[in-house]
């Protein structure tokens, strides 16, 4: 589905074609890149310094080539003046003229719906294993088992942590790249790139082919931020590209969380100083659907046909009664396996704890 107009088209075109001199321009940070991406084209053509032969091809581009382009791409695109255009990108002040999607369209209008919650999760792509990038997993299970849409970058560490943890229950989660919708960046997570293609959408205002320059990852987290409801920062540095993402969330009126880390740990001195500065604290994907739906006014959905492979004969054995660790243990789990397995299913709510605590059940 191809519905974007020629001007939204061209104004594509001529972001990517200036993209070098964007870079160079944007002197000042993500405040100047907005002021720079809200300009009209010919204002932008002017303050970029664009040379003769840009602004010949500017004035004689081809909308039906595009088109055809973003065809043999296989992607959709939707323009601002099209009714199916994301809601929430309209708050932006520098809003992209055209949204590439990989993916379903007719999905991705349903994952943007005004009334459809979304919680971006982000953060350090060098990232702590044992802690954030098992947070964010878990952030992303537990918010995509309860139907709220996972918005990240796709990138190393916390981002791609969150896809990851939204595909494993085949959940609603979103995907917005610096570079072209058509092709995963980094090449590293092909695999996951095609998982979220699949189960829910990837997005892009640069046209396929784009590759990504630095600017455009300050220019994708503006639309992260955009798009959810609620961010949350799972570890960042105190200089963290992520806090950009929180800080753009912010000015658009939107929720901003951290998960706490530890005052000694470099990559929580970011999401620590956010606490310190009144974001929301988020110690599991309940706190974090608390703040996006309502306290109490989410709904986890039962997916047990979705669950995890690795958890599927455990939760099996606690429906048939295996209540217990040793009533695991007795049936072959080990110890530490058991524990481990009842913590996360409780987290994707298909267990809850009964009596003292040191009984599960699964949940109805």
């Amino acid at each position: 589905m191809i519905a974007a107009c020629d001007v939204c088209l061209r104004r594509t075109w001529l972001i990517a074609r200036l993209a070098g001199r964007i870079e160079r321009e944007r002197l000042g940070g993500s405040r100047r890149l907005s002021l720079l991406l809200a300009l009209a084209d010919d204002d932008l053509i002017r303050a970029v310094h664009a040379d003769a032969r840009v602004v010949g091809e500017y004035r004689a581009f081809d909308a039906a080539a595009a088109r055809e382009a973003i065809e043999r791409a296989g992607l959709s695109a939707l323009c601002r003046h099209t009714e199916r255009y994301p809601a929430a990108l309209r708050d932006l002040p520098d809003p992209p003229a055209v949204v590439h999607v990989a993916g379903d369209a007719e999905r991705f209008a349903a994952l943007t719906a005004p009334d459809r919650p979304a919680v971006a999760v982000v953060g350090a792509r060098r990232s702590l294993p044992v802690y954030g990038l098992e947070v964010a997993r878990s952030l992303g299970r537990g918010l995509a088992a309860a139907d709220v849409v996972v918005v990240s970058g796709l990138a190393l560490g916390i981002d791609s942590a969150a896809h990851a943890g939204a595909v494993e229950v085949g959940g609603p989660t979103i995907a917005v790249l610096a570079g072209g919708a058509d092709r995963p960046y980094p090449r590293s997570k092909e695999r996951l790139y095609a998982a979220v293609r699949r189960d829910g959408c990837v997005v892009s205002e640069m046209p396929p082919g784009a590759g990504g320059h630095k600017w455009c990852f300050p220019a994708r987290n503006r639309i992260i931020a955009a798009l959810a409801r609620v961010t949350v920062v799972v570890e960042a540095a105190e200089r963290s590209g992520s806090l950009i993402t929180a800080e753009l969330a912010r000015d658009l009126g939107r929720e901003v969380a951290a998960v706490p880390g530890r005052v000694t740990s470099p990559l929580a001195a970011g999401t620590n100083a956010l606490l310190k500065d009144g974001a929301a604290v988020v110690r599991s994907a309940e706190d974090a659907l608390d703040l996006a739906c309502g306290v109490g006014g989410w709904v986890r959905r039962d997916r047990r046909d979705q669950v995890p492979g690795h958890l599927r004969a455990l939760l099996s054995a606690v429906a048939e009664g295996s209540e217990t660790i040793d009533d695991l243990a007795a049936r072959g789990h080990g110890v530490g396996q058991a524990m481990a397995g009842l913590a996360e299913l409780e987290l994707l709510g298909h267990v809850r704890r009964v009596g003292g605590g040191g009984r599960f059940v699964a949940a109805a």
